[in-house]
């Protein structure tokens, strides 16, 4: 089989398209000839050796896909059925293996683009709104990268909920995707920004923050109300600075962390959410932007768009 691979780590050139050994099944698991392949950034982050890969070189990246089944060692799944994983990995070739238990059914009326754009994503955005934080009417919610897929997703599921919603994105550009989304406010990360959101809020400060920067965690308290709450989620602009336990005791805010990993634990959590955020798309109360695709071969061209931020939707890689 075709497998878009590296062996060495670096820039996007490091990737080769590569013939390799379609991999053997065992007992309890199913082979899936990938039709999708979700792109992350997480796959940049393993291709320059900051994030964790299993096996050996050549490295496949990749976690998130759908496809149909090829062969299958599964009471649950048969020959023809149509799947999508979020958390599998070595997503990037032609056929994946999937342990019965990471394999979610996609709905017939759900194709195989949509299926391989929303689900690692999505079901991000589902427990953040959720889970780390319950969003509750009326409340005004700050979202870091409103315009990323992550972003987009979470600004909808907050509106859903009737919250007052304010978008920040480094790119003036994409103010309008945010605005796209129902979001109340759409602003510019500058040096004014913090500002804004007191105006917005008259002084008050938000009631929560979701926080995908990392670099900006200290900002995100300062305009948090009292007994506000901030959900830090990722490092895309680096490492926080260390909070001082001190000072969440004297204003009463919150912190809390967040990560999907935590919250897919077993086969029904993955199917029962899965279906939710299945359901609120189908529905049209979740609306997903149509994807940037790419053939599994022009894997670097799709690294580079997406490392570049060339991309306000979901890019695929198609084999």
């Amino acid at each position: 089989m075709k497998a878009l691979t590296f062996s060495k780590f670096g820039s996007p050139d490091v990737l080769e398209y590569l013939e390799i050994p379609k991999p053997l099944i065992k007992a309890n698991e199913i082979l899936l000839e990938n039709k999708a392949i979700g792109l992350n950034f997480a796959d940049i982050y393993r291709r320059k050796g900051n994030y964790h890969l299993k096996g050996e070189p050549p490295f496949i990246a990749g976690y998130e896909g759908a496809g149909i089944v090829s062969e299958s060692k599964s009471d649950k799944f048969k020959v023809g059925d149509r799947v999508a994983y979020t958390d599998v990995p070595f997503a990037n070739a032609e056929f994946v293996l999937i342990p019965e238990t990471h394999a979610i059914p996609i709905p017939y009326d759900i194709e195989y683009s949509l299926a391989a754009s929303v689900l690692l994503q999505g079901l991000t955005a589902q427990y953040l709104a959720n889970d780390s934080y319950s969003v509750k009417f009326g409340e005004v919610v700050l979202i870091h990268a409103a315009s990323g897929g992550v972003g987009q997703i979470l600004i909808q599921l907050c509106k859903l909920k009737g919250a007052i919603v304010i978008g920040l994105s480094r790119n003036i550009d994409k103010l309008n995707t945010i605005l796209d989304c129902k979001a109340d406010y759409a602003i510019e990360l500058n040096n004014s920004w913090k500002s804004k959101i007191m105006q917005i809020t008259n002084q008050k400060g938000v009631d929560v923050v979701f926080d995908s920067v990392g670099s900006t965690l200290m900002d995100s308290f300062e305009v948090t109300k009292e007994r506000g709450h901030v959900v830090f989620y990722g490092m895309s602009g680096g490492d926080p600075k260390a909070v001082d336990p001190r000072m969440l005791m004297d204003t009463s805010k919150t912190l809390t962390g967040g990560d999907l990993w935590s919250y897919l634990t077993n086969e029904s959590e993955r199917k029962r959410r899965a279906n939710e955020l299945f359901v609120l798309i189908k529905s049209g109360a979740i609306k997903i932007k149509d994807p940037v695709q790419f053939k599994l071969a022009e894997g670097k061209k799709a690294h580079e768009f997406l490392e570049n931020g060339e991309s306000s939707s979901k890019v695929l890689l198609i084999p």
